[in-house]
């Protein structure tokens, strides 16, 4: 069993997933970038969640997230279930989509992280030589409409689901810069230019060994079935946090040690009967067993007002 996670209102995320035996399912065409959009939009807008970058390579993605209300987990598996049935339609096959393991979800600590994890999830099929820029890859890659802050506007994909049903005939889905990362024309403009730098550098390296990017036919041409020849590294490190400020980094590891110790300690009074409350945080007990749950620091109590103002800001 995973180790309890924190789930609090107003996180920066960064969600990865991989498909099943590193398959590519998601390999970019026209009905598989549709689906992905489609079901990423219709699952941000129930859960209240803002998509600020989404990437898709062809059997894995990133997804940069903003979560006001604290509901990731309501999305992350409205997402990825409902992305697994459209494509496994589409695709003509009923096992597993996802790998079996969990979603890797890091919190993003400081706006440093954010804009690292940005720059990683935009030029990934860059440095996977696959193209030479971003602009180049076929499949999903929310780059190029965040720069531009333009909507998408997505039809629902004819394949899987019903004409007839309850689902949206278009969603329209707008990839978002809270206020906590500053002004969102520097923030582009940053985001940009470090985008611009990582292709630079790679293309300045196969100049000098002389290989060569896989390039969009290629990769169109490429069989939903197969997989990368590459050994993938197992049984590493699954890190639940990244900052490029240290302190920052330090103070979201103690927050969430501190939060684990108390969740385990609760759970086992509870368990054995004794009338208890969960630290602030705890989402499924308190979503599926309706168990009482602490108030988050700084929230108003009967005996006076909060000792502090509210949550600590994302530090810059």
């Amino acid at each position: 069993m995973a180790a309890p996670r924190p789930v609090t209102p107003g996180r920066f995320l960064f969600l990865t997933r991989r498909c099943a035996l590193r398959q590519f399912l998601l390999r970019p065409d026209d009905a598989t970038n549709q689906t992905v959009l489609y079901c990423l939009a219709v699952a941000a807008q129930r859960t209240n969640i803002g998509v600020i970058l989404p990437s898709a390579l062809s059997n894995h993605h990133h997804t940069t997230l903003w979560d006001p209300d604290g509901r990731d987990p309501e999305f992350t598996e409205y997402f990825h279930k409902l992305t697994a049935r459209a494509m496994n339609a589409y695709r003509g096959r009923w096992e597993n989509f996802w790998a079996s393991e969990p979603p890797c979800v890091i919190e993003l600590a400081d706006r440093a992280a954010v804009m690292d994890k940005l720059v990683y999830a935009a030029t990934n099929p860059v440095k996977d030589g696959l193209v030479d820029r971003v602009c180049h890859w076929p499949g999903v890659n929310g780059l190029a409409a965040l720069l531009a802050d333009r909507e998408l506007v997505i039809k629902r994909p004819r394949h899987f689901f019903d004409p007839d049903g309850d689902m949206p005939e278009s969603v329209t889905l707008r990839f978002v810069i809270p206020e906590a990362l500053g002004d969102p024309d520097a923030f582009r403009a940053e985001l940009r230019e470090r985008v611009a730098a990582v292709e630079a550098e790679h293309a300045a390296q196969r100049a000098k060994t002389g290989r060569r990017v896989l390039g969009r036919r290629a990769i169109l041409r490429q069989r939903w079935t197969a997989r990368p020849c590459t050994h993938e590294p197992r049984r590493g490190l699954r890190p639940r946090v990244a900052a490029r400020n240290k302190w920052a980094r330090i103070a979201a590891l103690q927050r969430n040690r501190a939060f684990i110790a108390d969740y385990r300690e609760t759970r086992k009074l509870w368990l054995a009967g004794f009338p208890v409350t969960f630290p602030h945080g705890t989402y499924w007990l308190r979503r599926f067993a309706n168990v009482p749950v602490a108030k988050p620091p700084g929230a108003p109590s009967p005996s006076g007002p909060p000792a502090t103002a509210g949550p600590a800001p994302l530090a810059i």
